[in-house]
């Protein structure tokens, strides 16, 4: 590095390498990512250890990237800098993580890892918090917050460094932390801001400008604009829905536009295509997906599994996607930019507050990522208006408009109660008066002073002890073996109030869909996205269940309002139902409408509730639930039926595999370890690789083979080949 951006500079000059806290307020790649490398830097040098904090497991990856291209040469001290990324997994202290000098954690990975408390957080030096404005986040911000002052409070030196892009009230987060505030507009490419009506456009600074009409859709006839002109455009939408038929659209245009894209790039395209439709069942889904990245464009949202996600960002960032259709979730994570940023439409629906314009501050993410350094000379972030009044409309309250400030939301109950019983149980409070001490801590507290949380806090004290999760004496608080284990296992106590309501129930039989309804009713294991399934089909598979329901249904006549929450449970029942019993993705597609990246959130929280439900039932003493919960854990974790547990849980066997090799007459682990591989070889879909693999595993003696592949024989004895 020979020169630092005027943000780094400034971050230098007011002590970011002399350990002073600091709030680093500046655009999307002004650059404040090397601010924290150099200062992790010099922690390490000197002996200490830095906790990098992202909300998102995706920037998690990312950082971890950043840090080792930036560290890679190791300390000047002549040892190498350890780093390392975390996120999942919230019921260990993971003391692995005491050997690296670097730590880059989601805010629930670090918040659960405080509620094990982990030793080695008592030797942070540097905290660095990432992506600082999701402070005011509903969903996000409570944990952030809680993560940040239990950190200071357990090592209370520590140097603390926030990150974000442009906020209003910068100098007040500064003030809680102690810090000192940086806020600047300066970015590397410069941002045009305008608004488009029909093929006009006029920026903030009064200029006008004039569009080729290529289209009638103005905001696809914006991307193709960029495209022409050799850049790539974003498209933000506010639904999947919209972002699918927006990267349809514009791949039709895109392959009618024979300038649009060099043979070369096509060849390139071509390839992601094919990689995508191979990434997992081919579903209409996936089919719609590789046909839009065939031809150039591409949607981007919660639906696309790991690999498409992964796929389609590694397209996009190798400029062969000209324009991508995102929903808002883009924004606010990976680093995906392009010349222009076009925002079609800047209404969102919500249930509680039906149709209303997006904040500010949101919409100032999206212009974040407008122009690619190195790439790009100017960045364009250009919303569209349907009619005049609209073109006014927009300038004044988004393109010249202020963010809001940021509010802290640790006030919801739904996540007091849950972090009142972490405080409680991870020895951060032992009464009330120091729990509401340590409240006083928190931004919460700095905005709107203690006072306006006690109530809540006595609330919710009520609630655990009425559950049994704290015992309380007097003003003494202590959180019960239950209400101990509730907090390391990182779900919401309100899940575990139903968890114990229905391990203690009596239900007729005890089957599958006892553990699935059981573990869907939990707020840990949100709705997804999925076909509209209606009420009655809903209502009739309930009575078919109803002797396996652990919770019983409300009546239907007295309180129908309860009973229709109660039945839509049902769907994700239905989906794990069905994946439990080897239903392919593809199949699951076709019944249900459910997305890859769906799926995988479904099972995911699924898994680990239903993990928690089994180590809850250990405590309240429900022995006769455990083994049945221990292979519930396994069947979701796998997607299989109990005899193909011990199998799957080979490395590189997974569902297909295992039901292939049961299907060949291999029940167990033994009879694969007695197996020739020339045998296994005979599997369907084993390959020498595998073979190996497996047999390794297996304990099984791996003999020297040799094995045709194609037109090239290859000597097998070697398993790190594979």
């Amino acid at each position: 590095m020979e020169s630092l951006y005027p943000p780094q500079e400034a971050a230098v000059e007011k002590g970011v390498l002399d350990g002073r806290n600091l709030v680093v307020a500046t655009p999307t790649a002004s650059g404040k990512t090397l601010i924290a490398v150099m200062s992790a830097a010099k922690h390490v040098e000197q002996g200490g250890k830095v906790l990098y904090l992202t909300p998102l497991r995706a920037l998690a990856s990312e950082k971890f990237s950043e840090f080792r291209k930036y560290l890679r040469g190791g300390a000047t001290s002549g040892r190498g800098i350890a780093i390392t990324a975390t996120s999942g997994d919230y019921d260990s202290s993971d003391p692995w993580l005491s050997r690296y000098d670097v730590v880059v954690a989601t805010n629930e990975k670090a918040d659960s890892l405080l509620r094990h408390a982990a030793r080695w957080i008592e030797d942070v030096t540097l905290l660095v918090a990432d992506e600082i404005h999701l402070l005011g986040d509903a969903d996000r911000g409570p944990t952030l917050e809680m993560a940040i002052t239990k950190t200071l409070e357990v090592a209370p030196k520590a140097q603390v460094l926030c990150l974000s892009a442009t906020i209003r009230n910068a100098e007040e987060i500064a003030e809680w932390l102690r810090a000192t505030p940086i806020a600047s507009e300066w970015r590397p490419v410069k941002l045009r801001e305008g608004v488009v009506l029909g093929t006009g456009v006029e920026y903030d600074d009064g200029e006008q400008g004039e569009l080729q009409s290529l289209v009638s859709d103005p905001a696809i006839n914006v991307a193709l604009n960029t495209v022409l002109e050799g850049g790539q455009s974003l498209i933000f939408t506010s639904t999947r829905k919209k972002a699918e038929a927006f990267s349809e659209r514009a791949a039709s245009d895109l392959a009618r536009m024979k300038d649009a894209m060099r043979e070369k790039a096509r060849e390139g395209l071509k390839i992601y295509s094919e990689r995508i439709l191979k990434s997992g069942d081919r579903t209409p889904f996936t089919e719609k997906l590789a046909s839009a990245v065939s031809r150039g464009a591409a949607f981007h949202h919660a639906g696309l599994g790991y690999k498409q996600r992964a796929l389609v960002e590694e397209a996009f960032r190798r400029h062969l996607i000209k324009i991508l259709a995102a929903t808002p979730t883009l924004a606010a994570g990976v680093n995906l930019p392009a010349r222009t940023v076009v925002i079609p439409d800047l209404w969102r629906y919500s249930s509680e507050r039906g149709m209303h314009p997006i904040p500010v501050l949101e919409y100032k993410q999206f212009c974040g990522r407008a122009g690619r350094p190195r790439y790009d000379e100017v960045g364009y972030a250009l919303p569209i208006a349907k009619r005049d009044a609209d073109k006014d409309l927009l300038m004044k309250k988004y393109v010249r408009g202020t963010p809001e400030k940021i509010w802290s939301r640790l006030s919801d109950e739904r996540h007091l109660r849950s972090h009142i019983l972490a405080t409680i149980a991870s020895g951060f409070a032992s009464d009330v008066k120091r729990l509401i001490e340590f409240f006083e801590k928190t931004f919460f507290a700095h905005q709107y002073g203690v006072v306006g949380i006690e109530d809540k806090v006595s609330s919710v004290i009520h609630f655990l002890s009425e559950k049994e999760m704290i015992s309380v004496d007097g003003d003494l608080l202590e959180a019960t073996k239950l209400g101990k284990r509730v907090s390391e296992l990182y779900v919401d106590p309100l899940s575990a109030v139903y968890i114990v309501e229905g391990l203690r129930s009596k239900a007729e039989q005890v089957g599958d869909i006892s553990f699935l309804h059981l573990v869907c009713k939990t707020p840990d294991v949100p709705q997804v996205s999925m076909r509209r399934i209606g009420s009655e089909t809903l209502a009739l598979y309930c009575e078919n269940y109803r002797d396996q329901l652990l919770l019983k249904p409300p009546d239907s006549v007295v309180d129908p309002f309860e009973y229709e929450l109660y039945l839509e449970d049902f769907k994700k029942v239905m989906v794990l139902e069905a994946w439990i019993n080897e239903v392919s993705e593809g199949g699951l597609y076709e019944r249900f409408s459910i997305e890859p990246g769906d799926l995988s959130a479904l099972r995911r929280n699924a898994e680990w509730v239903t993990y928690s439900a089994h180590e809850i039932a250990g405590v309240i003493k429900a022995r006769e639930m455990l083994r049945p919960l221990a292979l519930m854990v396994e069947r979701v974790r796998k997607g299989v039926k109990p005899e193909l547990i011990s199998l799957a849980r080979l490395q590189d066997v997974g569902r297909v595999r295992a039901r292939a090799l049961f299907r060949a007459g291999y029940k167990s682990v033994g009879e694969v370890m007695r197996a020739s591989i020339e045998d296994l070889l005979k599997v369907p879909g084993i390959g020498p690789g595998v073979a190996l693999t497996i047999k390794k595993q297996a304990g099984g003696k791996v003999k020297k083979v040799r094995v045709e592949l194609g037109d090239e024989e290859l000597e097998q004895s070697d398993l790190d080949r594979f």
